[in-house]
């Protein structure tokens, strides 16, 4: 089987500029979005089973103190409420952005939540990085 995706700039717009087709199996892609100066590298590895995204796991690493970005990363912002706010909002992203991919079935239309607009990013860069390595593009 194959799924076909939008070929999205990834931009908040979701323009696509195209389709493609990519064959079942398991894809994983890795990315810093264009948070180069941050240590926070996000992974993501999917399956696409009969055309369809059937499994997307996501996290956020953070390569400088090896440790998975959660809610309890919080600890780090101790005293700084809006850091901390903003570690939980970013966490609920890390969990929300694959089971939106699995239920929208399309890479463009996955939305922003408020709030969470850091991990929204690092997902659809390492999203990006993993359809690209796909292997064996259909065209």
């Amino acid at each position: 089987m194959f799924l076909l995706f939008a070929s999205a700039s990834f931009s908040q717009s979701n323009e696509n500029k195209g389709i493609a087709i990519i064959r079942d199996g398991v894809y994983t892609g890795q990315s810093r979005s264009f948070y180069t100066g941050e240590p926070y590298w996000g992974k993501v590895r999917m399956t696409v089973c009969d055309g369809k995204f059937t499994l997307v796991k996501f996290l956020i690493r953070d390569s400088a103190l090896h440790e998975t970005f959660s809610e309890g990363y919080a600890k780090h912002f101790a005293g700084n409420a809006l850091y901390i706010r903003q570690t939980k909002n970013d966490s609920k992203g890390v969990k929300v952005y694959p089971s939106i991919l699995i239920e929208r079935q399309d890479t463009g239309k996955i939305d922003v939540i408020s709030g969470a607009t850091w991990s929204y990013n690092i997902f659809r860069a390492s999203l990006r990085e993993a359809l690209k390595n796909a292997p064996n593009p259909l065209k």
